[in-house]
């Protein structure tokens, strides 16, 4: 006997544990929402981790592999800061004179194809104060962004594509696979 899983029995574990790396997300985000390690929050937090992906695995195309996590890390930590520091800006801009706003709408190329990645990126935009992804074209290309202060759309696309979109596609590697 194997001890290997063989195909016949791949989907059916598969099916079982769709997506072990979101279970166990969604039970150490449980575990920091409930502030509590006991039994009954682990348990509960376990079943939860279990049953939503389980229940949602047909909305999911595909399982994700998440090629490097220690990028995914810094992609996080970066996101973080950058929320920040226009939290900070965005006020300063707001308070001040509002005829020295510049808002624009920009039309970022998008060098990333996998679904699930171009949502990433797209919210990543969004939860970033002061800019807003506002549309994806019909041939998933190109993603409208509004910005509420910008003075170099060039320089602002290439940053946004830098800092975000760069470290996603490296992490989901959303290249088609040959």
């Amino acid at each position: 006997m194997h001890s290997r899983a063989t195909p016949s029995t791949a989907p059916k574990a598969r099916r079982w544990f769709p997506h072990a790396t979101l279970s166990m997300f969604m039970l150490v985000l449980w575990l920091l929402l409930v502030n509590e390690i006991s039994l009954g929050q682990v348990l509960l937090g376990a079943i939860l981790a279990w049953l939503i992906p389980w229940l949602t695995q047909g909305f999911w195309p595909e399982s994700l592999q998440l090629r490097k996590p220690l990028v995914l890390v810094k992609f996080i930590l970066v996101v973080l800061w950058d929320i920040l520091i226009a939290n900070l800006i965005l006020v300063v801009r707001i308070l001040g004179p509002i005829n020295k706003l510049q808002p624009a709408f920009m039309q970022v190329p998008l060098d990333i194809e996998h679904e699930f990645t171009i949502t990433l990126f797209a919210s990543t935009i969004s939860l970033t104060p002061g800019t807003v992804s506002a549309d994806l074209s019909l041939d998933g290309r190109y993603l409208l962004v509004h910005s509420l202060h910008v003075t170099d759309i060039d320089a602002a696309i290439a940053e946004m594509k830098q800092r975000y979109e760069a470290p996603l596609k490296e992490v989901f590697e959303c290249s088609p696979q040959p």
